[in-house]
């Protein structure tokens, strides 16, 4: 009997749907793409009317055969990489390749799983499409928009600033936001302001409460100088403070929709503290399946990229179903909440949440690493709350006179917890007025007793830079890139050292204002926030059928190509040369200037080679160039050779290295100036010949062991030898050894032999 042939991206994804099949189905992981444009070209032939060079990856040949040979006896092939654009793409490279091999066309097929579970695989199976090739030409667009962007701009910055540099259609835009917000935190003066507020209570109420000076008459007052306030001092003398207004009413707190990309992405983020790179692997991982203990593989949400917040009929009944039994009727709306997906949403897929709400965190905890776990429960209580009544409040606000001022003083008491009691929302600066605090009842007319007035003396601050969570809103925001292109664009501008992250926030470097600087100047298009949006609108015409790639493309072109011929002759050449800095050279005078190495960004004195004077340096909150503080290193010499030792700097930073380098490279840590004895394990070098020992040594925080001979002798190992002899091989040592979900045992690490024993009862050497 034939069998059906389903082919599937990762291994991963291959083992769960095997456990959901019958033996009428083979599954098959490509590993991935299997055709691209070539790496080291452009690969886009522009005269052809942009036609793509793709070519089949290497190491690919051999799975395109082994799913072909599969191909040539089944009845059907199933595409069914993930249900976006790069996965029809991988699926159309597949059905491409396989057509060229003698697979009829007619056989093969196009499966979307939204989540990978046994009953949405049989239904999937159930209705199965055709290759769907509007959605394929918006992602080859895509791929051939960002190559014209790339390999032209980039050897441009090669060839005017230095090489290695990349530019992107979508990356570079990122940066300037970051650029942007940069500039503004420099260019910000703060200011000064002051806030009154008057501590006051009720006789028939034991509790005081504070109320913020407002307005003065009907204007409101604002207090930039501390002769301001002492002029509000002198008007309240002696006045009366009396409750003039109160305005009771109840509000309501709306559930947050369950998560789609880009908000999962901020959340995890926030709450977390995942980067958009760790979020999207450990959703791919949850979404692809877990193996729940002795049970089958399962996966555990629903796709992980996704602009929807549309959730099926089924999962919405089964939350009601849950929230009726472990919360009680009184959370339960009277239909299922639903959500507005924004106009420019694909709506290709659900929200992201869990395949089931019965596999409850608690229990699914017990078979993830704690990442996955916290992610999953993340996830879990978002769309669980998504389903819950609005949180109930009542408000209070008070408006008290004082003589020709109104103080105003503001109360919420939570009423009924709804949604919160599952999920509380990430707090931002613009929520502290929603914070809880209840306030004395209070009647109009009635006196109130002032016990003090307090100063507050503030400052106005400057837009905070960018976290990652508020770069991929603003992205979002302004329809820059898609939410699945997010964690591999914040990424790329970090590899590239356009931009780093200071305490969590993201701070171009003088590289990346260069580079955005010249950019924007030749390149206004590109750069345009607005322009990048509408392009990323034209994509999603091309899915729709509402426009073709090949117009779109070529209006592109006729555009930037035009640019690129102004660039090359009128560009800025800094290539060979350093950015002027402000900062004179302690050691001659010269002027100084900014360069770049391998480490990085660094000052270096104009007068070289006459003076060699390098350094680090760092910017104020002003854009303030200063010199670092100078740190304090004892006086210390090489334990080789006996010459001293000196501050360097490298990839990973400062470090002691010996000044008889190149004869000498020995090297040490800078945090502790003396060398750290080595710890001795008691266990022989197991090489033939070698009379060392083996010794804990450190590599970049990590811990491994080596042979104190090194480096005559070079035998590493990264676990623990504990020093006795293997009885049937006679291995100098053995090593603790620990499978996931068993009991850590001593074992042999020699190759081929298999020994093995209990640990002793305290879990130390038997």
């Amino acid at each position: 009997m034939a069998k059906s042939l389903i082919v599937v991206e990762s291994p991963t994804k291959a083992r769960t749907l095997s456990r959901y099949l019958g033996r009428g189905f083979e599954v098959k992981a490509s590993g991935g793409h299997v055709k691209d444009l070539p790496k080291n070209e452009m690969g886009v032939n522009i005269a052809d009317d942009f036609s793509p060079n793709y070519r089949v990856l290497v190491g690919k040949g051999k799975v395109l055969k082994e799913l072909a040979e599969s191909a040539a006896s089944s009845e059907g092939i199933y595409l069914a990489p993930d249900p976006d654009r790069e996965g029809e793409a991988i699926a159309w490279h597949i059905a491409q390749e396989l057509i060229k091999r003698g697979v009829p066309e007619e056989n093969i097929y196009r499966v979307l799983f939204n989540e990978i579970t046994e009953s949405a695989v049989t239904d999937a199976l159930k209705k199965p499409s055709k290759l769907d090739a509007r959605k394929y030409e918006a992602q080859q667009a895509r791929r051939i928009l960002d190559r014209l962007v790339g390999y032209k701009l980039s050897p441009l910055l090669w060839e005017k600033v230095k090489s290695g540099l990349s530019a992107g259609r979508v990356q570079s835009v990122a940066v300037r936001l970051i650029c942007d917000r940069e500039q503004e935190v420099r260019a910000f003066i703060p200011e000064e302001y002051w806030d009154i507020s008057a501590l006051l209570a009720a006789p028939s109420s034991p509790s005081p409460f504070h109320a913020k000076l407002a307005t003065k008459g009907k204007t409101k007052t604002p207090l930039p100088h501390e002769d301001a306030v002492s002029e509000v001092f002198k008007g309240l003398r002696g006045c009366d403070f009396r409750v003039s207004e109160v305005k009771r009413r109840k509000s309501s707190k709306k559930p947050p929709p369950p998560f789609i990309t880009s908000t999962l992405q901020q959340d995890a983020a926030r709450k977390l503290g995942f980067t958009a790179k760790r979020t999207m692997g450990l959703a791919q991982r949850l979404y692809e399946g877990v193996k729940m203990g002795n049970a089958e593989r399962v996966g555990l949400i629903t796709y992980m990229r996704t602009d929807s917040f549309r959730v099926s009929k089924t999962a919405a009944q089964e939350a009601r179903s849950y929230i009726e039994k472990n919360l009680g009727k009184e959370y339960l709306p009277k239909t299922s909440p639903v959500y507005r997906s924004k106009k420019s949403a694909q709506d290709a897929h659900e929200a992201i949440r869990p395949t089931s709400v019965f596999r409850t965190p608690r229990e699914v905890s017990r078979h993830l690493d704690r990442p996955m776990a916290r992610l999953y429960e993340l996830i879990w209580l978002r769309f669980l709350a998504s389903q819950v009544l609005p949180a109930l409040y009542h408000k209070t606000q008070v408006d008290i006179t004082a003589g020709e001022y109104l103080f105003r003083a503001s109360g919420l008491r939570l009423v009924f917890d709804g949604f919160t009691r599952l999920y509380e929302p990430a707090k931002n600066a613009k929520d502290a007025d929603e914070e809880e605090r209840d306030l004395p009842h209070l009647e109009e007319g009635q006196e109130l007793e002032l016990h003090e007035l307090d100063i507050e003396h503030h400052c106005t601050k400057p837009p905070p830079r960018y976290n990652e969570a508020s770069l991929i809103k603003e992205l979002e925001e302004n329809g820059v890139g898609r939410p699945s292109t997010y964690a591999s664009i914040i990424g790329t501008v970090q590899d590239k050292a356009y931009v780093k992250k200071e305490k969590k926030r993201f701070v171009p470097t003088e590289l990346g204002m260069l580079v955005n600087s010249l950019l924007v100047q030749n390149f206004p298009d590109v750069l345009d926030v607005e322009f990048t949006a509408r392009l990323e609108s034209d994509l999603d015409k091309i899915e729709e059928g509402r426009a073709s790639w090949l117009d779109i493309v070529a209006s592109f072109y006729d555009r930037f190509h035009k640019e690129m011929e102004l660039a090359d002759a009128h560009m800025a050449d800094f290539r060979g040369k350093g950015l002027p800095a402000e900062i004179p050279c302690p050691t001659c005078g010269s002027p100084t200037e900014i360069r770049w190495g391998k480490s990085g960004e660094f000052l270096a004195c104009t007068g070289y080679p006459g003076c060699r004077f390098t350094s680090d340096f760092q910017r104020d909150e002003a854009g303030k160039m200063a010199l670092p503080e100078p740190e304090e290193v004892p006086e210390e010499t090489c334990e080789k050779c006996g010459s001293k030792m000196v501050v360097k700097r490298g990839p990973y930073g400062r470090f002691l290295a010996c000044s008889g380098y190149p004869e000498c490279r020995n090297t040490r840590s800078l945090s502790g100036a003396a060398k750290v004895p080595q710890e001795e394990t008691g266990v022989p070098c197991p090489e033939d010949g070698c009379r060392g020992s083996l010794v804990a040594r450190r590599y970049r925080n990590r811990v491994f062991y080596g042979c104190s001979n090194y480096p005559k002798c070079r035998f590493t190992t990264s676990k623990k030898p504990l020093p006795k002899a293997c009885p049937e091989c006679g291995h100098t040592f053995l090593v603790k050894k620990k499978a996931k979900g068993k009991k850590a045992v001593l074992a042999c690490p020699k190759k081929g032999c298999s020994y093995q024993e209990p640990l002793g009862r305290d879990g130390g050497d038997p």
